[in-house]
């Protein structure tokens, strides 16, 4: 009888209660973390209102051929209705493969992949040896972490007027360059120098961030590890190597992916710093304002498909780039 019981009890646990409906599901959830839901119901309804509405209103308008002749306006006391239709995918045709593609899309797109990694390796390398500097013991460190730190603290419109006037003809590096007999280059007016000059100044903006970040990664490094490397005979570059380095993978990771995409829609030094002119140094970002806001008629559909290509590309390059981070990790590991 009890092994018939056995058999009874074991056959009835393996039978399992229907799962409930997504409905009740909900409401489960709701009953058991209704607190959590309603903090983060204030967050959810601004980001609907400051991010995902414009995003799709942004989607709908690059599926259109709108325009600023063609869209609802209103002059004096008339009323003019929106003329605008829908085109479906012409506009990102148009974008990447149309006429003129070339010197519209692609020439700003690889200006930009070229702008984004030479500036994020600038960025990392100078942090970094700087960030290993003052984490040294120094007499006056306090001070020159403070120094270092402002061209980040100030505001970015001042940094790049200033070094706007910097840079004019006439101008305090130019007159530095004189006087050491080396040539001045017109760091406004000549293509060339135009990009050198966009890609200094962001370093300057961008290298604090990038020190104070791997400075943080540099202290929770155990003094210990470099003791044992020392004692093992480890030479400074087997320790900067092999301690240095791995100790920094977490931090590196996050500050080079914010620095991609931080710089890769850098905006405000390009535009502070040459405004509408200057076409060959133009990013994809500031070339999409351009198109938007910069010129008679105002294209907006296409400077909209520009923003959806733009957020397309990162949110690619991010996929790939944090399956690939995983992919070290666990062969480091």
């Amino acid at each position: 009888m009890s092994v018939a019981v056995q058999r009874a009890t074991g056959k009835g646990s393996r039978q399992r209660d229907p799962r409930p409906g997504l409905m009740e599901r909900v409401k489960r959830s709701y009953a058991r973390h209704w607190y959590a839901y309603a903090m983060i119901a204030p967050v959810v309804l601004v980001l609907g209102v400051l991010v995902l509405y414009p995003l799709a209103e942004g989607l709908w308008l690059t599926l259109t051929d709108a325009n600023s002749l063609n869209v609802a306006r209103k002059i004096g006391a008339n009323e003019i209705p929106a003329g605008y239709r829908f085109v479906g995918f012409d506009n990102y045709a148009d974008i990447l493969w149309g006429p003129g593609s070339y010197d519209r899309f692609w020439s700003h797109f690889v200006w930009t992949i070229a702008w984004t990694a030479l500036c994020v390796g600038l960025h990392y390398t100078i942090g970094l040896g700087l960030a290993l500097l003052l984490n040294q013991k120094l007499r006056g460190r306090a001070v020159y972490r403070m120094l270092l730190i402002l061209p980040w603290a100030v505001p970015t419109f001042v940094t790049v007027f200033s070094w706007r006037l910097m840079l004019a003809d006439g101008g305090a590096v130019n007159g530095l360059l004189a006087a050491l007999h080396l040539p001045e280059p017109g760091w406004l007016d000549d293509p060339t120098a135009q990009k050198a000059a966009a890609v200094m100044v962001n370093t300057w903006v961008g290298v604090p961030f990038m020190m104070i970040s791997l400075l943080g990664g540099l202290q929770s490094i155990p003094a210990e590890l470099y003791e044992a490397a020392e004692m093992d005979g480890a030479t400074a570059w087997q320790r900067f190597r092999h301690v240095t380095l791995p100790g920094l993978r977490t931090v590196s990771s996050t500050v080079v992916l914010l620095g991609i995409i931080w710089t890769f829609n850098q905006f405000a030094v390009i535009f502070l710093l040459f405004g509408n002119g200057a076409p060959d140094a133009q990013l994809l970002v500031t070339w999409a304002y351009r198109l938007g806001f910069g010129q008679q008629p105002r294209d907006y559909a296409q400077s909209a498909a520009y923003g959806v290509i733009l957020l397309s590309i990162l949110v690619v390059f991010t996929a790939f780039y944090r399956r690939w981070l995983a992919r070290n990790e666990r062969a480091n590991g």
